[in-house]
């Protein structure tokens, strides 16, 4: 059933006055409603509905103050989803830059918006598949062969294979597909957001044990004595955190220490005034996704790693 009735051909808005289907149950939703001004005029109004009263009902403008309406001159109105939070309107490239900073000796290049990175693993670390792909998201300032090429180069010239970082369903990831670039197995990761206040009240206290190391914009936890048992990282970008590394050994899983961790990194953030975590976490991870969405992350863009063949 629709949310206003239809209107008749040629009717005016001042005969449609009062044929809507609000009422005091839409308070605390947000809402559109169309009323009629002293001139006869009909205006518009969207915002979170305040209050319903006898006579009226309040809506807050989405932050530009509050508009009283009278149900007199109500014309049509009805709910709207929610509006996106802040955090979920940035591009997948503004959010995944907040993570090039993560590794101080990674080398980078500039390509318009695109990055090129390199980090070689060394000693017993294994190569991460984001420090050693081409960010390819946003203008690359050139066109998008001559790019390709600038990618095959800079990974050649440094013997490694070559890999790009691409949202998932992209033009980009189609146009790298019809090259013959195959999926990197296991790539598959979702870039996940979520509110620092939120996840932190979700995630309670961390453990007192816990090894809090601060490196300037860093900061490292691990809980255990000689042997770590569980440890996780968050690097500060603006007002954004992002949550890496996070490991739990095998043997101590679901006693809450990945989330102790987490709790004790997110409080460190907020400490420091920071309003949004981020994470990646592989799609086929269904026990970290759910620890993740029950913290309160959701999903902004997946990301798919592709290599040249």
């Amino acid at each position: 059933m629709p949310d206003t009735p239809e209107p008749h051909p040629g009717e005016t808005d001042e005969a449609r006055v009062g044929r809507h289907r609000l009422g005091p149950h839409v308070v605390g939703q947000r809402v559109v409603v169309r009323h009629l001004l002293p001139d006869g005029r009909a205006n518009d109004v969207l915002g979170t509905c305040t209050s319903w009263g006898a006579d009226s009902l309040t809506i807050d403008r989405d932050g530009h103050g509050p508009v009283v309406v009278a149900l007199a001159d109500i014309v049509t109105g009805k709910p709207v989803p929610p509006r996106a939070s802040v955090r979920s309107r940035v591009s997948p490239r503004e959010a995944e830059g907040h993570g090039l900073g993560l590794w101080p000796d990674m080398e980078r290049v500039d390509l318009g918006a695109w990055v090129l990175r390199a980090r070689p693993a060394a000693g017993g670390d294994r190569p991460r598949k984001r420090a050693n792909s081409a960010l390819a998201m946003g203008d690359a300032g050139i066109p998008l062969s001559h790019a390709t090429n600038e990618v095959r180069r800079f990974y050649a010239d440094r013997g490694q294979a070559a890999m790009v970082q691409v949202e998932l369903r992209s033009s980009y990831a189609r146009w790298f597909t019809s090259l013959g670039w195959q999926p990197v197995p296991g790539g598959d990761a979702h870039f996940q957001v979520a509110s620092v206040s939120r996840a932190l009240r979700a995630a309670g206290r961390g453990l007192d044990d816990a090894r809090i190391t601060e490196t300037g914009s860093s900061c490292l936890v691990e809980v255990g004595g000689d042997t770590v048992v569980a440890r996780g990282e968050a690097h500060l970008d603006g007002d954004w955190v992002g949550l890496h590394t996070l490991e739990v050994d095998p043997a101590r899983r679901r006693e809450g220490l990945g989330t102790a961790v987490v709790a004790d990194l997110l409080d460190w953030a907020a400490s420091l005034g920071t309003t949004t975590a981020w994470l990646h976490v592989e799609v086929d991870n269904t026990a970290g996704l759910a620890t993740y969405d029950r913290l309160g992350f959701v999903t902004h863009h997946t990301n798919r790693y592709l290599a040249a063949p």
